[in-house]
Parts: C-alpha cells; sequence; structure tokens
C-alpha cells in the first residue's frame, strides 16, 4: 500500500506542532484540511494512528432551541472535570462572502480565554446534511491533538441535519417549547437519530406538552422496547440558567456506558466506516470521471447536449464513467 506523502515540511510541522499541542499549528492545519482537498489525504494519513481516543458529542435541532448555549453550559461541565474540550460549530455559509457566521464564537466568548478549551466554526459551504464536507476530518485532527471530548454542533436545518448520526458517538437532540419548533423536530425525522432528547427553556408555557408529545412518539416507535436496545432518556433544561445540565451529563455518560458493553461500539463503528468508504470511493471515482472526460473534451459537450435534451443524464452519466480507468483515481 503506498502511503501519500504530506505537500512538503510546512505542512509536516504543522502536523507534529498540532498534535504536540500547539493551538495556534492547530487552527492553521485546520484552515488547510477546510480549505484544500487535495491536502486532506496526506494529513489523514499521518494523523489516523492518533485518533478513536476522543469521545464525540452531537448537538443538534431545529434553529432557535438554544443549542449554542447549551453547548456553552456543556463545555464548562466538562472543563468542571479537568477534560480538554472542542468544539465545532457548523454554521450557515454566507450566499455572498462563501464564510461562516461565527455565530457560536461570539456566545462562547468566556470559553476563548480558556487554554482548555479550542473553538473553531466550519461553513457548511451548501453542504445539506448539517455538516460540511469538511468536519470528519476536522474532528479527526482535533481528535489527534489530544482533546478528549470533541463536540459538534451542527446549523440547524431540520430535515437534512441527519449527518451527525455518523460522526457523534453520542447525538443530543434539542427541541423547545413555542413558535413550532416541537412540530418541526417532528416533521424533520431527527428524532429517530437521538441518543438523548433535550427540552430547552423547559421553564417556558407548553414545556409539558412538548415532553408529552416526545414520550408518545418514542413509545410509538418500531425500536423502542426490547432489552438490547437503548431508549433515549428526555431531559428537561434551562440552559440560559444551568439548570439541568447535570442531569443531561448524566445521561450522556449511560448511554456512553450502555455503547461500550458488548459489541456495541464496534459495530457502530463498522457501519460508519463503510458509509465513510463507499461515500469517499463515490466521490473520488465521479471526480476522477469528469477530470478524465474533460481532458478528452467530451465533459462541456455531454453538460450542452443534456441541456438541450439530446440526451438523457443517465446516458450521459455512464457516457463519463466510461473514461474511468485503471489509472490512480484523486480525492
Amino acid at each position: 500500500m503506498s502511503v501519500v506523502p504530506l505537500p512538503d515540511l510546512h505542512t509536516e510541522s504543522l502536523v507534529a506542532a498540532a498534535c504536540a499541542g500547539d493551538r495556534r499549528a492547530l487552527s492553521r492545519l485546520i484552515s488547510l484540511v477546510e480549505n484544500d482537498p487535495a491536502v486532506r489525504p496526506a494529513v489523514l494519513a499521518k494523523i489516523y494512528p492518533l485518533t478513536g481516543r476522543a469521545r464525540l458529542l452531537g448537538v443538534t435541532g431545529p434553529p432557535g432551541v438554544g443549542k449554542s448555549t447549551l453547548v456553552n453550559r456543556l463545555v464548562g461541565s466538562f472543563r468542571a472535570g479537568g477534560q480538554q474540550v472542542a468544539v465545532v460549530a457548523v454554521d450557515p455559509t454566507s450566499p455572498f462572502s462563501g464564510g461562516a457566521i461565527l455565530g457560536d464564537r461570539v456566545r462562547m466568548q468566556e470559553r476563548a480565554v480558556d487554554p482548555g478549551v479550542f473553538i473553531r466554526s466550519l461553513a457548511t459551504r451548501g453542504h445539506l446534511g448539517g455538516l460540511s464536507l469538511a468536519t470528519r476530518d476536522v474532528v479527526r485532527v482535533m481528535d489527534a491533538a489530544g482533546f478528549e471530548i470533541i463536540i459538534v454542533e451542527t446549523v440547524g436545518t431540520g430535515q437534512s441535519e441527519v449527518d451527525i448520526m455518523d460522526l457523534a458517538h453520542t447525538v443530543i437532540v434539542v427541541s423547545a417549547p413555542g413558535a413550532g419548533d416541537d412540530i418541526q423536530a417532528q416533521k424533520a425525522g431527527i428524532l429517530e437519530i437521538a441518543d438523548v432528547l433535550v427540552v430547552n427553556k423547559a421553564d417556558r408555557d407548553g414545556a409539558d406538552q412538548l415532553v408529552a408529545q416526545l414520550q408518545m412518539m418514542l413509545d410509538l416507535a418500531p425500536s423502542s422496547s426490547g432489552a438490547d436496545t437503548w431508549r433515549p432518556p428526555i431531559v428537561r433544561v434551562v440552559a440560559s440558567e444551568g439548570t439541568g445540565v447535570d442531569a443531561l451529563m448524566a445521561a450522556g455518560a449511560d448511554h456512553a456506558a450502555w455503547l461500550a458493553k458488548g459489541d456495541r461500539m464496534a459495530e457502530r463503528l463498522n457501519r460508519r466506516a463503510g458509509r465513510e468508504l463507499f461515500e469517499l470511493v463515490a466521490h473520488m471515482a465521479a471526480n476522477a470521471a469528469r477530470i478524465a472526460a474533460e481532458a478528452d473534451g467530451q465533459w462541456m459537450q455531454l453538460v450542452a447536449d443534456v441541456a438541450a435534451r439530446r440526451l438523457d443524464p443517465y446516458a450521459a452519466a455512464r457516457t463519463v464513467l466510461s473514461f474511468l480507468s485503471a489509472g490512480a483515481v484523486g480525492r
């Protein structure tokens, strides 16, 4: 098996420094991984043996339910226990600048001065699954850098926000009473990915009704019973005041303990590795086929033929795939 070399000594030194705890090098390496897909395979080949040690938490749910405030509280609780914490906040991409809004950095100012906390905002760049395409690799860089807890807060887009299931060990789905958020959460289908359900702003009117609705949905779920089944607990929280955060920490610890029994973690990791491998193979093969078609001068002609309805998209796609050869496929 060939090893992908790092592109230059500068990148090599960034990897070494980041894994040794240099926060500035870590920030620069993350920028490199996020913005330059060509360098990701080499960086990942270098750091991958150092990954798999961090506990990964996902925090997701509809917009406006207080995810960022909750994450801020969770960070404080983990830090009180002496753990090093990294936060990946996946923010919406500006349609004008292409950058992230960085809202979570603004809301977590008090954590920015803590040397045991590292906060990074990433742009979705139009990716519809709630995470940017680079998020997994950024999380792995943080893992290799020695963070014990990595919290990934997704953009809060609702129905398409299920990618977090393929990344986090424990997925926390947050909802709140009022403004139709409970109905939105049910329609979105993101409850199926929850390991822990949080009703934030639980001091507001409608909280009891929302808890009852969630309980009913869990009761109706096909996988809600059985000795080997995890039933997501419902935790009431008032994140702005810190109420209920200890109960949430306990629920997360219970899920981690459940996951550690038997072959549950190995089975979950195998499923995720299979999905990621398929996704990468499809992505790399598509890129290689497109590049080969462009080199042959056929790509734009095929595009024009599809646009003019001289050729259907499936036939055009088969033609593009025919350009794949036994040569190397680049990412």
